[in-house]
């Protein structure tokens, strides 16, 4: 049996929506447990009702509009912090949560605690690609700013998810730049080619913005402030082409049949852009596993989140991690 944690509070969703992607985990594995975290009157009833779900009743909730340090920091009775703690003492092997952004990072990262070793943990998810490729891309926004060597963590992090995650071992590294060529850049970027190149992480030079959806890669890695503007770039991109396709269902019979034909394609698109497919973005470098929702998540999105975290655990991702950056 593995155990996860959810956080069914804090996001922009009512709790019962978690919930019911809770129910739909416990539903699809068999050999899963989860540590549900939440008001009494939320979670209690819910776990009397199945013999794998157990209640973490809290006292507080962080919101989204909160300062997520000082949230966690003052409010040491709010789920995400008491979600963390039960993981760092052994009551969850992971934990998935939908809650503030900041608020998550910055729990998991004092309360489950790094890798020995570790220097930043880093936000990654699979992204779709051409044919069936995916490639895992980190980081999504943790760390705006970080050193050469620790690019190289995430180089190693990110090779460790793809092995867990996709079943790629020897996984191919790319570096987020402006240009393919090795001297292309910013001073940064050519610091940052110069360490993975040298760091063996299977480094196979830099990756354009095309290649983050492409085939070249199995993995890339940037700094947070790129990477997340690359992330939701992506991701505006896909709201601008779907809102236009709607648009135009309206203009003739013949669009409408096209885009009736269209509609389980473009919503399988959407979901695999959004990170549905996995539950949210993976917080790579920290002792368990923790997987990020959406504020906006839906049930789906928190069952494959939870599913997420349990497959982590289950292919020893954390010690995979722990050994690469050892070695």
């Amino acid at each position: 049996m593995v155990t996860i944690c959810v956080d069914v509070m804090g996001s922009d969703k009512d709790p019962s929506e978690l919930l019911e992607g809770v129910a739909a985990a416990l539903a699809a594995d068999p050999d899963l447990k989860v540590l549900v975290a939440g008001a009494p009157d939320v979670v209690e009833p819910f776990c009397e009702k199945s013999d794998r779900a157990e209640a973490l009743p809290c006292s507080e909730v962080i919101t989204m509009s909160e300062h997520p340090a000082n949230a966690v920091r003052q409010k040491k009775g709010a789920s995400i912090v008491r979600a963390a703690a039960a993981v760092r003492a052994g009551e969850a092997d992971g934990l998935f949560s939908a809650g503030s952004t900041g608020a998550v990072l910055t729990a998991a990262t004092f309360g489950v605690g790094r890798i020995k070793g570790i220097k930043r943990p880093a936000l990654c998810l699979p992204l779709p690609g051409l044919g069936d490729h995916k490639t895992v891309f980190l980081d999504m926004g943790a760390n705006a700013d970080v050193k050469p060597e620790v690019m190289v963590q995430f180089a190693k992090m990110g090779r460790a998810y793809a092995a867990v995650a996709l079943g790629v071992e020897d996984a191919r590294v790319g570096l987020l730049s402006n240009g393919s060529e090795e001297t292309k850049g910013s001073s940064m970027a050519l610091a940052y080619h110069e360490a993975l190149a040298a760091g063996d992480c299977g480094f196979a030079g830099n990756a354009e913005g095309t290649d983050i959806l492409g085939d070249s890669f199995d993995v890339i890695v940037a700094d947070g402030f790129s990477g997340n503007i690359a992330t939701k770039s992506i991701e505006g991109t896909g709201k601008f082409v779907l809102a236009r396709l709607k648009a135009a269902m309206g203009q003739s019979l013949l669009s409408k049949i096209g885009l009736a034909l269209l509609k389980g394609t473009l919503k399988s698109m959407s979901a695999e852009l959004s990170g549905d497919e996995y539950g949210g973005a993976i917080l790579l470098g920290l002792k368990a596993p923790v997987v990020k929702g959406h504020g906006s998540t839906s049930a789906r999105a928190v069952c494959q989140g939870t599913l997420t975290a349990a497959k982590a655990v289950r292919g020893d991702l954390c010690g995979r991690i722990a050994r690469a950056c050892e070695a």
